[in-house]
């Protein structure tokens, strides 16, 4: 009798969970791969280690929220990493070399990302530019930008405040950025569960004619999801940078890889119109453990990105093989 109540709480934990993040399979996913790095090493188990994964992907999943937004509309955003290292110079520029207050800083910097979304977005709707090719072109554009800032030169030294967000423990647990991301991600699970505006992404991304024969306004949505996804990029931008205590142009490459395979792992289809944050955050978190775990096994880096890919595959495929028996 003891058995079947602890199962059957099992279950129902499990379910709850599944419920929440909205993707099964990657919450399934994760804990085998957490099981299997918890009896392949000694030290991941531990308090401090996840800490510490958690502060490696503060990043990744700021990003993956706006990249969540653009994929849930069928669309696909090549430049958050370019734009994360545009926002991170124009930030160190306008503070360290203009001599701005860093909140004014920091303020500029997300405006100057919103308005490459802005950019992007008006491309894609008034232009009818593929948003493929808007956003490689914007990834051009906001690397060039970022290089030109500062002649292509690093930028070192901030505020002790500013570092300190990335280092300092509140409570002996989180620091100020991961607070901040799970901030972003509790908001955006909130405007997607129970906001109409939430919903109209969905929509959108599930048929853009049908959503707007029933009075959605694509453009708009599709407009303000790219400026949503750019500024959550500059936002990253800012992030990384107090974890550096330096920005450089040269950041955020690869990012958009990263960004786009934490999404699709955690669920959400390449085709649009279906997904959850929960389950990025999922994808987020696989990543993370998938990295952390590799490091601590002493797997080769180039290694890694072959075990990641094949990760990307299985997890598309997987989504693919649903879709079809649905």
């Amino acid at each position: 009798m003891v058995a079947l109540d602890v199962k059957e709480q099992g279950s129902t934990s499990m379910g709850l969970l599944s419920r929440l993040s909205g993707a099964t399979g990657p919450l399934i996913g994760l804990i085998a791969l957490c099981i299997f790095l918890s009896i392949g090493t000694d030290t991941f188990l531990s308090v401090r280690n996840g800490l510490n994964i958690l502060d490696q992907i503060t990043v990744l999943g700021i990003m993956a929220v706006g990249m969540t937004f653009v994929i849930l509309i069928g669309g696909i955003d090549l430049s958050v990493g370019s734009v994360l290292a545009l926002s991170m110079m124009v930030m160190g520029w306008t503070a360290n070399v203009a001599g701005l207050p860093m909140g004014a800083a920091i303020v500029l910097a997300l405006i100057v990302s919103g308005f490459s979304g802005l950019l992007v977005g008006i491309m894609v709707t008034a232009f009818r530019v593929p948003a493929f090719i808007a956003t490689l072109a914007m990834m051009s554009a906001a690397r060039g930008v970022a290089n030109m800032i500062t002649d292509g030169q690093q930028i070192v030294g901030f505020p002790d405040w500013f570092m300190m967000l990335a280092i300092d423990r509140h409570f002996g647990v989180l620091t100020a950025t991961v607070f901040l991301m799970l901030v972003v991600v509790a908001i955006a699970w909130v405007f997607l569960q129970f906001r109409s505006e939430g919903r109209m992404l969905y929509a959108v991304g599930g048929n853009p004619e049908v959503a707007r024969l029933a009075g959605i306004k694509v453009h708009v949505v599709t407009i303000g999801v790219y400026v949503a996804c750019a500024v959550l990029a500059g936002l990253a931008g800012i992030v990384l940078a107090a974890r550096l205590d330096s920005v450089q142009p040269s950041s955020g490459f690869g990012y958009e890889l990263d960004t786009i395979a934490a999404v699709v792992i955690g669920g959400t289809s390449l085709s649009g119109g279906s997904g959850s944050i929960g389950g990025t955050l999922i994808g987020v978190l696989i990543i993370g453990v998938l990295r952390n775990g590799l490091n601590l096994l002493n797997v080769s880096p180039f290694l890694q990105q072959v075990i990641i890919g094949v990760v990307i595959v299985l997890a598309v495929g997987a989504e693919t093989l649903r879709r079809r028996r649905a």
